[in-house]
């Protein structure tokens, strides 16, 4: 009953205590009290009430009683650290037991084992206990065993034979109503599903058994070490080790297990290397390797020591007795068969390259190759990346491109199994060595055209291809209602009393945490992505009279690939790190123009965007001919304003995320019909001035707008009952609600969206439009079938984007162009929101005559007032893609 039911099970045994039982059932209330301590509470009074449980069950002479204690205390003794006591107590237990006890006790020894990383002796252990519980039809401990010997297998690698034993055990269990050991099932299946690559399938798992230990109050620490393992192989480093730092926390809080704290420490050491916190990774890691050398537990020790080397490295500690260290951990690991052994011999290699010690690079890296041929594909791409390090010290340009296509193809494969635009983006960090490597050696041999195919190959390779669409998921769709409500309420809370609304917003969180887990659960729908970049199909499409200008960074530096008139022209530019701190300048000094009486700001600002303009373009910029621009910035630089760059200022300009978005959108036709959709949403400063003209001026097409709020009935997909081909809808008011507003959407040819926008740096895809009824966010417009051809957004901060992964995007702009969205107009920086309306009005007056989008924007800003506030304004507009 402690799995079961533990509260009840704690509730009994002290009632059993108090009725003055005999010295065996008294030794079974405490050996119940101390499992209780042991896994949920504080190991200290397990401890007590084992050793009572062990000297009654003497008293009591019971040898089968005592057995069974000893093996309890033996586990308990382990997790506190005291591993010498615990093996001594299992060697008594063993020895008193016989039978069907004995089994247990060596089932539960093959548990420590297990947990000491001593993982042959836990498989003979359980070998021995299997045949003898199933002898006795014990079904509860014979699917225990056949867990336990499951996960035994996936720390070895050994995948298949851990998913049989895990069937079989789950067979078992649906025969039981042992509720913990049914939720530990489900957590062993998300592990497994995790050690076969398939993320999704992982998290919706161990979130199932979050919901399941919820229900029955047990403390789920070995469920937050697996989830953080998931999330690493997700790109989410950052919560990874918030949730372990947490974890250790809430375990010191209630004196728990040495041995969990120590894994959860490893865990979060791993995370704080990947979220490049190499300090925080060298403070952790280094309390690990202590905690496991204490508890004798060498395969965890070893694995602490090999994030310790690498945290070094990470702080520019390069040294040969590094190499030294990792090799000697590789061997380790590699003798305990563990998975992370190639991991260590790449580590080994690169720090004897650092160091110019090639024959010794060589034979590291040689033995890290292997694994490029097998695996899951995170140990595949550590093959690669082994064999491009071997190739380059070999002097093998060839060699690198070759082993770096077939990694990031590797990469490609996993990505797309994931189904969340976030985790996809997030996924492409784990390339970025293999692009690196690959384009300094197109750099060395291959000449710009080969450069420019490989800034492509890893550069916002989300938008290749749509999303998932999110599942019909009753749930979701209730998560996602409930939100837009809660926002509501708390945006008016703050708006009515000037303060904000802390339970409502606790609420909103937890929605959120909702809302993006369930996301996160969905699987890719394509196998790879087939459509590859093709350098001569994009100078057919560019001509003669456009020029593509992308900026490639390498080693800090930017690099201009001007693309045109049939060829490809590199030149060097300045450095990022200069690029960036200008930009930060520029976007202060639009900041500071969106308000009156800022004027004498004007001259610095545009000496700043000249500044910009040589960091970023250098001799590139006299080259630029007279036609159309589009330029291609990488992720770090998506908030320039590239209007007010001198040599841009006149042009036809668009930005794209990729030269492969920009010809997407340029292939990309029109919905036939042409409807057009005009939302206001509330609370905006202008009160959305241009849309009742911009309405008036449509009158002729206008579609008058229903009663009511519009909203499909639940579960209905938004874009069925539209208006009418080539008719045109004003949303504003009552009308302007999220369900209505996504219906005339879906499939229009042109939306103008008047909302106040807010951009979500901790998370990009929560940013949102205010519509009447709460806010429009990223994942609604992802359930779109096709987003509105064109769409112009006029309003502060809907072109700012979190760059995430190798160089992704994340936000409303790159959110709709993969899913049918041909061109954008969006803010990068604060405006005025008065100076906005004539520029929204001279925008559509150039539509109307048929200009593309980039071309009306460019005489939309030649029209506006020549003062300080409207240039500004102009300015901090941009076209994105190609309509």
């Amino acid at each position: 009953m402690v799995f079961a039911a533990p509260g009840e099970a704690l509730t009994r045994a002290e009632e059993l205590l108090g009725a003055d039982p005999s010295p065996l059932h008294a030794s079974v209330a405490h050996q119940v009290i101390g499992i209780w301590q042991r896994d949920f509470g504080d190991t200290r009074r397990a401890l007590a009430h084992l050793r009572r449980a062990r000297d009654l069950a003497a008293r009591a002479e019971s040898a089968e009683r005592e057995a069974d204690v000893l093996a309890t205390l033996g586990v308990a003794l382990v997790h506190a650290g005291r591993t010498r006591a615990g093996l001594a107590a299992f060697e008594r237990g063993v020895a008193r037991g016989s039978g069907h006890t004995r089994a247990r006790v060596l089932f539960r020894r093959a548990y420590v084992w297990w947990v000491l990383g001593r993982h042959g002796e836990a498989l003979e252990d359980v070998r021995r206990a299997i045949p003898v519980l199933r002898q006795a039809d014990d079904v509860i401990w014979t699917a225990r065993a056949l867990t336990l010997r499951a996960t035994v297998h996936l720390a070895l690698g050994s995948v298949e034979r851990a998913d049989a034993d895990f069937t079989a055990a789950e067979a078992l269990w649906d025969t039981t109503g042992q509720e913990h050991d049914k939720a530990d099932a489900v957590e062993s299946r998300g592990l497994a599903a995790f050690r076969s690559g398939d993320v999704p399938a992982a998290l919706r798992l161990l979130d199932e058994a979050a919901e399941r230990y919820a229900k029955l109050g047990t403390p789920t620490f070995m469920l937050t070490i697996r989830r953080c393992e998931v999330l690493m192989a997700a790109g989410l480093a950052t919560e990874a080790l918030a949730e372990a730092d947490a974890a250790v926390a809430a375990l010191d809080g209630i004196g728990g297990q040495s041995t969990r704290k120590a894994e959860l420490l490893l865990v979060a050491a791993r995370a704080a290397r990947l979220a490049g916190e190499p300090q925080t990774a060298l403070a952790r890691a280094a309390v690990a390797v202590r905690l496991f050398a204490g508890q004798r537990r060498t395969w965890y020790e070893t694995h602490a020591r090999l994030v310790l080397i690498e945290a070094r490295v990470a702080t520019g500690h390069g040294s040969g007795r590094l190499v030294a260290d990792a090799a000697a951990v590789a061997e380790r690991l590699a003798a305990f068969g563990a998975p992370a052994a190639p991991e260590a011999s790449l580590l080994a290699g690169r720090i004897a390259l650092d160091l110019g010690w090639t024959a010794d690079a060589e034979r590291h890296l040689a033995v890290a190759a292997r694994s490029r041929h097998g695996g899951p594909p995170l140990a595949r791409m550590t093959g690669w990346a082994a064999q491009a390090l071997r190739a380059r010290a070999a002097g093998s340009a060839r060699g690198v491109l070759e082993a770096c296509r077939r990694g990031l193809d590797v990469l490609d494969d996993h990505r797309m199994t994931l189904g969340a635009s976030e985790l996809r983006a997030r996924a492409t960090a784990q390339g970025a060595e293999l692009a690196a490597l690959a384009q300094r050696a197109s750099l060395v041999s291959g000449g710009p055209r080969r450069l420019l195919g490989w800034s492509e190959r890893w550069r916002a390779t989300v938008l290749s291809a749509p999303p998932t669409r999110p599942p019909a998921d009753p749930v979701l769709l209730t998560a996602m209602t409930a939100f837009r409500e809660l926002a509501a309420r708390a945006e008016e809370a703050r708006t009515d009393g000037g303060r904000p609304a802390p339970a409502l917003e606790r609420e909103q969180r937890r929605l959120e945490r909702e809302i993006r887990s369930r996301t996160l659960h969905m699987r890719g729908e394509a196998p790879g992505d087939g459509d590859r970049f093709d350098v001569g199909r994009l100078l057919r499409r560019l001509g003669d009279e456009v020029r593509l200008v992308e900026l490639a960074v390498l080693d800090g530096r930017v690099h201009v690939l001007l693309c045109g008139q049939g060829r490809v022209r590199r030149f060097e530019a300045g450095l990022l790190a200069e690029a960036e701190v200008e930009a930060e300048h520029v976007q202060a000094g639009l900041r500071r123009l969106a308000h009156p009486g800022a004027e004498a700001r004007l001259p610095l600002v545009e000496a700043a965007g000249a500044r910009l303009e040589r960091l970023l373009l250098g001799p590139a910029a006299a080259h630029l001919g007279s036609g159309p621009v589009v330029v291609v910035p990488p992720g770090r630089l998506h908030r320039v304003p590239w209007a007010l760059l001198p040599a841009l200022r006149e042009r036809v300009l668009s930005v794209s995320p990729s030269a492969s978005s920009w010809l997407r959108a340029r292939d990309t036709a029109p919905p036939p019909g042409g409807r057009q959709v005009l939302v206001r949403g509330p609370g905006l400063a202008s009160g959305g001035a241009e849309v009742p003209e911009l309405s008036d001026r449509y009158a002729g097409r206008r579609t008058p707008s229903e009663g009511g709020t519009g909203a499909p009935p639940p579960g209905a997909r938004a874009g069925s009952g539209t208006a009418g081909p080539g008719a045109t809808v004003v949303l504003e008011g009552g009308d302007a609600r999220v369900p209505r507003v996504l219906r005339e959407l879906d499939g229009a040819a042109l939306a103008h969206i008047a909302a106040h926008g807010t951009f979500r740096a901790d998370s990009p895809l929560f940013s949102s439009l205010r519509m009447a009824d709460g806010p429009l966010i990223v994942h609604d417009f992802e359930r779109l079938d096709r987003s509105p051809y064109r769409i112009i957004l006029p309003c502060c901060d809907t072109a700012r984007f979190a760059s995430v992964g190798a160089d992704e995007l994340l936000g409303l702009v790159t959110a709709l162009l993969p899913l049918g969205t041909a061109g954008v107009v969006a803010c990068t920086a604060p405006v005025n929101d008065a100076a906005v309306v004539p520029l929204m009005l001279a925008l559509h007056k150039g539509l109307d005559a048929g200009l593309s989008l980039a071309e009306a924007l460019r005489d939309a800003r030649a029209a506006l007032p020549g003062d300080a506030v409207h240039q500004a304004t102009g300015w901090a507009f941009s076209a994105f893609g190609a309509a």
